[in-house]
């Protein structure tokens, strides 16, 4: 019994030194925090931030030895929306989202000082870092098979080193049955020893839109859960890290809606928006998009090359700019696109299109107008510039929509892609959208951009041209282009970026028939008295005011003798023209078929169909009596006089009169 005791304990003994053993070598992996990015809430391809993992220990792979391969896999609480490069989303396939190993750097960048040198006969260096190869897709257990190479397990003599079979860049497998999942199979990790290696993934899209504005004071986060499985021992710390923070990408905010009047003729028509600037007038409104408070970098450029060199107009869209590779891994390019490199087999059909990390646009913003009355044309510039909250001024916005060169203050252009003919807004059933793509931008600064709408018609009151507006004209402010793809999609099926959240549309203008409303405070047919009425159409003048005819209608507030309700509304037979007047007293009717209203006492409001209305009113005590008792004054103009519209002053009429004296 005492030699089977000392025996299991010495078979003890060894087991654990066993598992000490392989603990010691076994190979540890951390994923870090980092540094998660600041994504727009109504983004659907919202690239998140880098998954950063450094692994440490272990024993490396033996020269001519397979090194062993893992199924790595990330999991976020949203949908994964990077491109498919190939497949569809109803089967998945290849996706834009790649693995690197060790953060290979393109040929001829400059590696930093810390890579492994040696020294030539001229003197001169010769860096052997890891370059970027071919990327491998990491689909299945044997088209990434390395075999180790080398002795030191870097650089020229490491299994990664970018060679003819030397993968160090692995794109990932998207699958819709699990849609906020990508997974890498079959990669080889080789265990790095006393060195660090570094797993990078990039180029993650995520649906940010499905998540939302956080409605506490935490803002909703992106995460990534992860999973690494293999044929030797791993061990993942951390595995959950967070990949980004979701906030508004965009507010918008319009200046004081204007009221035009449809019988005065708003000549601003622009032909060539580029010939002349466009300002804040009394026949434009200023519209304007700003970034989301803590979201600076909401307006971006398609690619990092477009913040370099001097703005000359005319700019056209991103397609023609050129594109640049983005392949420094690590770098924040602030650009719609992400990691963009030019090895051979990751660039499909080339670098313009197709290619992996490689978004479509920069950011777009589409103004949609609606509710655009029959006859009105609303002129829109070719550019709109961007602009620091802390140094745009008014001063500057007239100046700044269309000048030859970007204004004093500018951070960034966004120029007119679609929406535009000939200056004009392209309007369709009331509606039409302009599209203007983010050029340059600051992603240091809370930006905006100024769009200033010039509204404009010949007036034709007898074809009811410019329409009248019940609710007004109204503009929203979104990205764009919306969509309804809310998974991972190849190029054909659905753009980047996209997006999937409207703004609200909010009145920027407002057409009303030309009235003149008059207050007539007291009038009276009791009692003994009667009272006169005369309206005046002054629009007859020696000015050259264009003459205007209509009818009018008196709407009666008080009551009858004996307590009994006040006349219904009434409306002249026959329009009152152009230098006439309409005249009328309570107890007898009068002109253009104006009924008599006996007994009645309270007060009137005349609404006429015409501008420059005037109105008086005598009360007496009956013509040609002997008392005389007698009494006029003028009729109170309910409508703002023109100043008033200008500084704002509204009226309960929402009309501009002549006058507001008695």
């Amino acid at each position: 019994m005492a030699d089977f005791r000392r025996g299991l304990i010495a078979f003890a003994a060894v087991a654990l030194l066993l598992v000490l053993g392989s603990s010691a070598y076994a190979q540890t992996c951390t994923a870090n925090q980092g540094n998660p990015a600041t994504v727009r809430a109504e983004g659907v391809t919202e690239l998140v931030g880098d998954i950063f993992i450094t692994c440490t220990g272990g024993v490396p792979t033996t020269t001519g030895n397979a090194i062993p391969q893992y199924t790595i896999s990330i999991l976020l609480n949203t949908s994964v929306t990077s491109r498919l490069m190939s497949g569809t989303t109803a089967t998945g396939g290849v996706s834009e989202a790649v693995l690197a190993i060790d953060d290979p750097f393109p040929a001829g960048l400059q590696i930093p000082a810390t890579a492994t040198t040696t020294t030539g006969s001229s003197g001169g260096v010769t860096v052997n870092a890891a370059q970027i190869q071919l990327g491998c897709v990491a689909n299945n257990s044997t088209n990434c098979a390395i075999t180790q190479t080398g002795s030191g397990g870097y650089g020229i003599d490491g299994p990664y080193y970018g060679g003819a079979g030397h993968f160090n860049l692995f794109q990932g497998s998207w699958n819709p049955a699990l849609p906020q999942a990508l997974t890498w199979s079959g990669v080889p990790i080789d265990a790095p020893g006393s060195a660090t290696r570094i797993i990078r993934i990039t180029n993650v899209r995520a649906n940010a839109c499905q998540l939302g504005v956080s409605s506490t004071l935490i803002p909703a986060q992106i995460s990534a859960l992860i999973t690494i499985n293999g044929t030797q021992a791993l061990t993942l710390q951390q595995p959950q890290p967070i990949v980004a923070v979701v906030l508004p990408g965009l507010n918008q905010s319009v200046g004081k809606a204007l009221t035009y009047q449809q019988c005065v003729t708003l000549n601003n028509i622009i032909i060539n928006p580029s010939d002349q600037p466009v300002g804040i007038s009394d026949t434009g409104v200023g519209i304007t998009a700003t970034e989301g408070v803590g979201n600076n970098s909401a307006f971006k450029p398609r690619n990092f090359s477009q913040y370099a060199g001097t703005v000359a107009l005319p700019l056209a869209d991103s397609s023609a700019q050129g594109v640049q590779v983005q392949n420094v891994l690590g770098t924040a390019y602030n650009a719609e696109s992400g990691f963009v490199t030019n090895a051979a087999g990751l660039l499909g059909d080339g670098q313009a299109t197709g290619a992996v990390g490689l978004a479509d646009t920069g950011t777009e913003l589409a103004f949609s107008f609606a509710s655009i009355p029959t006859g009105v044309v609303i002129s829109l510039p070719t550019h709109i510039y961007l602009f620091p909250t802390t140094t745009f001024t008014a001063a500057t916005a007239a100046a700044a929509v269309l000048a030859a060169t970007p204004p004093v203050g500018a951070t960034g252009v966004a120029t007119l892609v679609g929406g535009v003919s000939g200056g004009q807004l392209t309007v369709s059933g009331g509606a039409g959208s302009a599209v203007y793509e983010v050029l340059l931008s600051s992603p240091n600064t809370q930006e905006f951009a100024f769009l200033a709408a010039t509204v404009a018609f010949i007036s034709n009151t007898a074809s009811n041209q410019p329409g009248i507006t019940t609710t007004g004209g109204t503009v929203a402010v979104n990205f764009a282009p919306l969509s309804s793809v809310p998974t991972a999609a190849p190029e054909t099926t659905a753009p980047i970026p996209r997006f999937c959240q409207t703004h609200t549309p909010v009145v920027f203008f407002q057409i009303n028939a030309c009235t003149c409303d008059l207050l007539f405070p007291f009038v009276t047919n009791q009692s003994g008295f009667d009272t006169g009425v005369a309206i005046a159409n002054t629009s007859l003048d020696p000015f050259k005011t264009p003459t205007q005819s209509g009818n009018v209608t008196l709407n009666y507030y008080g009551s009858t003798t004996g307590g009994g309700a006040a006349p219904a509304a009434a409306t002249t037979t026959s329009v009152v023209a152009a230098g006439a007047e309409l005249v009328f007293t309570l107890s007898g009717g009068g002109t253009n078929g104006i009924a008599a209203t006996p007994g009645f006492q309270g007060y009137i409001i005349a609404v006429a169909n015409f501008q420059f209305c005037h109105g008086f009113a005598f009360i007496t005590d009956g013509i040609g009596t002997s008392s005389g008792i007698a009494e006029g004054y003028l009729a109170i103009q309910l409508d703002q006089p023109s100043w008033a519209a200008v500084i704002g002053v509204g009226t309960r009429t929402g009309n501009v009169g002549e006058s507001q004296g008695q």
